[in-house]
């Protein structure tokens, strides 16, 4: 494990966020780098002065004596209209609670994506786990997946700008199999997990930062394509930009 996987992992550990066995390998990195033992230490001592308790606010009486002002009381409302104001305020909320529920689940959907994505991709970097398929040839790393994932991943060499192509790995998300095509930016990794089906991402890529990593979402001709890494926004938005550019270009040719 080098000091740049372990300076993400060690966030993660504090945290309590790491498996027993990235756990383990963190632990044993921090054992022979006073580096990284300096700063799991400092980030310790952080964590443990950050207060637990007294964290509530009462909100203040003239609060409530404000909203009764507003709101008039039930001896001063006509039963009549209230009846008639629960009625239709019961569809209402119907029609809102339906619509909160399917917003819900999408995002819990959406939250266990790509929180696969990122234990994949931690899994990637240890030793052995980044490629199945080592090569710099897209036209070796695109023929490999045939017969191993029902679909086709868009492979590119955007080597010319700046991100490499190293190979290709098949991986699994959310249970399904995923295409990860692997490139590389200077010591930095992408992982570009690509799926069958757009499960609901905007064909407009979204960006958000999860656990440490950024992470980029979007679908593109049918396929949901998730990229993450630990390079800076800018960066990961001018892959995807490439990437995307090229493998339309590719589609017409």
């Amino acid at each position: 494990m080098t000091c740049d996987e372990a300076e993400v992992l060690i966030h993660a550990l504090i945290d309590g966020e790491l498996d027993a066995g990235h756990a383990r390998d963190v632990e044993a990195h921090v054992a022979g780098c006073a580096r990284c033992a300096a700063q799991l230490a400092a980030l310790r001592d952080l964590h443990d002065a950050m207060p637990v308790q007294g964290l509530r606010h009462a909100a203040p009486a003239s609060l409530r004596a404000s909203i009764e002002r507003v709101v008039p009381s039930p001896a001063k409302t006509d039963r009549r209209a209230l009846l008639k104001g629960f009625v239709a305020g019961g569809a209402l909320s119907a029609l809102a609670a339906a619509s909160v529920g399917i917003v819900i689940l999408r995002q819990d959907r959406d939250s266990i994506v790509v929180g696969e994505a990122i234990s994949a991709h931690l899994r990637s970097l240890q030793a052995d786990h980044l490629t199945d398929v080592l090569s710099t040839d897209q036209h070796t790393v695109k023929p490999w997946f045939n017969g191993r994932i029902d679909l086709a991943p868009p492979v590119v060499d955007l080597t010319a700008q700046g991100f490499t192509l190293i190979g290709g790995r098949l991986d699994f998300i959310d249970g399904k199999p995923a295409a990860a095509i692997v490139y590389r930016r200077r010591v930095h990794v992408i992982n570009l997990f690509v799926r069958q089906g757009a499960d609901g991402a905007s064909s407009t890529p979204q960006f958000e930062v999860v656990q440490g990593f950024n992470v980029i979402r979007w679908s593109d001709n049918g396929l949901a394509l998730l990229a993450i890494s630990d390079i800076n926004r800018e960066e990961l938005e001018e892959f995807v930009a490439r990437f995307t550019a090229a493998a339309r270009l590719a589609q017409q040719s």
